[in-house]
């Protein structure tokens, strides 16, 4: 039943932005910039009853994901704007997104 109820609120949300983005592209775009996944992800956690610290370390996950995260938008921007197949440019923002990852963590190994 709870997990029921998570599923219904998280599809709840996105399904208003996806509509208020549909009507309205440039707010639908800053709403979804809104970190809800990371937060909804959180709360839910907290209500779970996990540890403030397991919750802290997720917050990290986010927080490092970010960079490449800002990256694969960059990427399926430029792709839509020149004209490449939308699935295409999320194939390549991916990859960028998976790269970005890759380097951040090669990045951390040689400094620590």
């Amino acid at each position: 039943m709870y997990m029921m109820a998570k599923i219904i609120v998280s599809a709840i949300i996105i399904g208003v932005v996806t509509e208020i983005s549909r009507r309205f592209p440039s707010y639908g775009g800053i709403i979804a910039a809104l970190p809800l996944v990371s937060l909804l992800s959180i709360i839910w956690l907290y209500i779970q009853g996990e540890q403030s610290t397991e919750i802290s370390k997720f917050a990290l996950g986010v927080l490092w994901g970010f960079p490449a995260t800002a990256i694969l938008l960059a990427i399926v921007y430029l792709g839509i704007q020149h004209s490449i197949n939308l699935f295409l440019s999320i194939g390549i923002g991916v990859f960028g997104w998976g790269m970005i990852l890759f380097l951040q963590d090669l990045v951390l190994k040689k400094i620590f």
